[in-house]
């Protein structure tokens, strides 16, 4: 058992744990309305939200889509679940009831309308685009994984000329307001909770402000432990992690022995 896991077990109060969504909880899949959490991983979470301090998912996806998809509403455990969509922008509490309807930008309801054309004048129009609210997704996993490269200098312009920023990640790349990211929301939960012991479990490049958070934190005086959830498709995070595991199944699987711990 590593050091930062020996705290937590002895401060579990103390603790916050915070993950990803997609790639960590839940598997990567062609359709992203499809890629439900591991069920075991909620499982497991429910059981570590009635002892550590906090439980939280702090994804890209919006809180509306995370709760769908990870079935938390009404699990025991999970009464004080937080979940930070939009990489932050999006705040939810258990106690919150129905998510608040999102406030679209003018420069998302821009891009909403241009974006089909742009594609289709650039060899792109078959992509799958998925609207977030505050982000448009374009996916081209099942259906032209090769196409982002060419993509991806013409997306920053077009996202500079918005005001928007690209995020780049498996298969996908996202054109979203700015001003919010992984990093950001995780300090501010440790600020809020008063958290000793930070652990963050992320795959992909989305999740680097928040392992450079934790980083920040340790040389503040916190313990901070960090879980990749590795795939053959991105391996950023594995050398500044502290856990590499194989994907979802293996997050289950550890989120399972940490929750035997108490």
């Amino acid at each position: 058992m590593s050091p930062v896991r020996d705290a937590v077990v002895a401060d579990p109060a103390g603790t916050l744990l915070a993950l990803d969504f997609d790639g960590t909880l839940a598997h990567i899949v062609d359709d992203p309305t499809q890629a439900y959490a591991q069920e075991h991983a909620v499982a497991a979470l429910s059981r570590l939200g009635g002892v550590l301090g906090q439980v939280a998912i702090i994804t890209g996806r919006p809180v509306a889509q995370a709760l769908e998809l990870g079935g938390f509403v009404g699990l025991d455990g999970l009464d004080r679940l937080i979940i930070l969509g939009q990489y932050g922008a999006e705040r939810w509490r258990a106690t919150d009831g129905e998510p608040a309807p999102i406030e679209r930008p003018d420069a998302i309801v821009r891009l909403v309308e241009v974006l089909p054309g742009w594609l289709a004048g650039h060899g792109a129009g078959h992509v799958r685009l998925e609207d977030k609210g505050l982000a448009v997704a374009i996916h081209t996993r099942g259906i032209d994984p090769q196409s982002l490269t060419s993509l991806a200098a013409p997306l920053s312009e077009l996202a500079d000329e918005l005001g928007l920023v690209v995020e780049p990640g498996r298969q996908v790349m996202e054109l979203r307001t700015p001003g919010a990211d992984k990093g950001y929301a995780l300090r501010g939960l440790v600020e809020e909770t008063g958290a000793r012991h930070v652990i963050f479990a992320g795959d992909d490049l989305g999740d680097l402000p928040a392992f450079e958070a934790v980083e920040a934190l340790r040389g503040e005086g916190l313990d901070g432990l960090l879980i990749c959830s590795a795939s053959a498709e991105q391996d950023a995070l594995v050398a500044r992690a502290d856990i590499v595991l194989d994907g979802p199944d293996a997050v289950a699987t550890w989120l399972e022995e940490l929750a035997d711990e108490f």
